[in-house]
């Protein structure tokens, strides 16, 4: 899992491109941010904010990068990035289609300068296609994804905006895995440079697998009509006393089977499966009962030990402040600084004790500059001219 060695430019922002850098950032990729000279990422400043002044956002997904300040519109600007990506294995960027052609940082331009250069490109909606480029956000790709009319009950429910941020979280790891492919690709000598189109409705799409044969062969799949989106009354979320809620995911026969004897309902064995709708609604009516008689944590704490499918739902608090959540290691709470949801992967060369902080505004600019080659004054003159920050 070590990307130790490996350089990355990161030219994206807010949080789809970001995410994507950090997970490389967070295998040890030297991950250089390189920001505008004005505002930088926007993310920088948007709230909530963090006891430093920094948007939460931002620090979330800049831990342990490098930034350089450098205006691209400027050719001072542009000659400075191109002396980076001689030493760069990766360039990574989340402009509409057509703006780093102006800018002069496309692929065939900086390929000019390093012939094995990985470039990913990552957009709402790819290069290509009558959407390429239309404006868009997190909301606009699930909507045309197909992913958001299947978060309702029925379709007599208006669709339910999900809580978390999925064709951004997707995309960026989409990203990441297509940059680490392509670097070992090119370590294998399969490929040279190459240059990915990664789309955050891509990604999204790819996540229909399990409705996508229905789909295609015209049965337009519909919510609550699906098994996994309340067809089946045991697999859905119930009520439980307190109000909150329990999820159960008994598809297997041997974990319905330990469910309904753990409360006491043997009757109910033989009905998993049914086909029959009143059987069903039978069968559900009787599973919202069963599921009131007992709080979230009573239903959680009384099936902890029985192979049922059986667990609470959870707000992003209580979830963090769970038991099995804190047992994987990744959510740091350091003394020094803000919280934070660290490197999701568990392995035995993967540590997450290490806290690191996210860049200033161009802090390593000069830094990084004197080491692909350019003098003081060289930086200094540039500084003077708005090239750098």
């Amino acid at each position: 899992m070590r990307l130790d060695g490996v350089r990355v430019l990161d030219l994206t922002r807010l949080l789809p491109g970001p995410y994507a850098t950090q997970l490389l950032a967070d295998s040890g990729a030297d991950v250089v941010k390189i920001e505008d000279t004005g505002s930088g990422d926007y993310a920088r400043h948007m709230p909530p904010t963090t006891e430093a002044g920094v948007g939460a956002v931002f620090d979330a997904v800049n831990r342990g990068k490098r930034s350089v300040a450098l205006d691209l519109k400027s050719e001072g600007g542009r000659e400075a990035f191109y002396a980076l990506v001689e030493d760069a294995d990766v360039v990574i960027e989340s402009f509409r289609p057509g703006v780093t052609e102006r800018l002069g940082v496309d692929y065939d331009t900086l390929t000019e300068h390093r012939d094995d250069l990985v470039y990913c490109s990552l957009t709402g909606y790819g290069q290509e296609g009558p959407h390429a480029d239309i404006a868009g956000h997190d909301l606009n790709y699930i909507g045309l994804a197909g992913l958001l009319d299947m978060t309702r009950d029925d379709d007599e429910e208006k669709p339910r905006m999900p809580g978390y941020q999925i064709a951004d979280m997707a995309g960026g790891l989409l990203a990441a895995y297509s940059v680490c492919s392509a670097l070992l690709s090119r370590e294998l000598g399969n490929t040279g440079g190459e240059y990915l189109d990664v789309a955050l409705t891509d990604a999204v799409v790819s996540f229909s697998q399990a409705l996508a044969p229905q789909a295609l062969a015209g049965d337009d799949p519909r919510p609550g009509e699906t098994p996994l989106t309340g067809e089946y009354p045991w697999y859905d979320v119930y009520e439980a006393a307190d109000g909150k809620y329990v999820t159960l995911g008994a598809l297997e026969p041997q974990f319905w089977s330990a469910f309904c004897e753990a409360v006491d309902r043997p009757e109910l064995i033989g009905k998993h499966m049914t086909n029959d709708p009143a059987e069903r609604q039978a069968v559900r009516e009787e599973l919202e009962a069963i599921f009131a008689e007992r709080t979230r944590d009573e239903w959680a704490e009384t099936m902890a030990d029985v192979d049922a499918a059986v667990d609470g739902v959870y707000s992003p608090a209580e979830a963090f402040d769970h038991p099995q959540i804190e047992a994987r290691g990744y959510v740091e709470r350091p003394d020094d600084g803000p919280p934070r949801v660290g490197f999701p992967l568990c392995g035995s060369d993967i540590e997450h004790s290490a806290t690191v902080d996210t860049p200033g505004h161009g802090e390593h600019t000069d830094e990084l500059l004197e080491a692909a080659g350019l003098a003081e004054e060289d930086i200094e003159r540039l500084r003077e001219d708005g090239a750098v920050r």
